[in-house]
């Protein structure tokens, strides 16, 4: 894992984006990049690392709860494609239980 902006900065991962009826993603959102294609599968290891590092988060951010966890296809879905349909969002939101 790397990185590259601290959590209470604002980030420019999300762009123009909207998420339950509020614009702007960025001003309150933490993102988080999978290293890979929104075609090919994701690791075994990118989805370990990916639980490690939302549950540490989570415990850090209680309102981070699995209800607001989301991808940037579904906040910006004419701009972003990620993770994509290759991305097991059940599996991944059944690890955070």
């Amino acid at each position: 894992m790397v990185q590259f902006v601290p959590f209470h900065a604002r980030a420019w991962h999300a762009g123009m984006s909207s998420f339950a009826g509020r614009a702007r993603c960025n001003d309150y959102s933490i993102g988080i990049e999978l290293e890979g294609t929104d075609y090919v599968a994701y690791t075994e290891a990118q989805y370990q690392s990916l639980q490690y590092l939302t549950l540490s988060l989570q415990a850090r951010y209680p309102a981070m709860t699995r209800e607001r966890i989301t991808g940037h296809q579904y906040i910006a879905p004419l701009r972003k494609s990620d993770p994509g349909l290759v991305f097991d969002w059940r599996r991944f939101k059944n690890s955070l239980s």
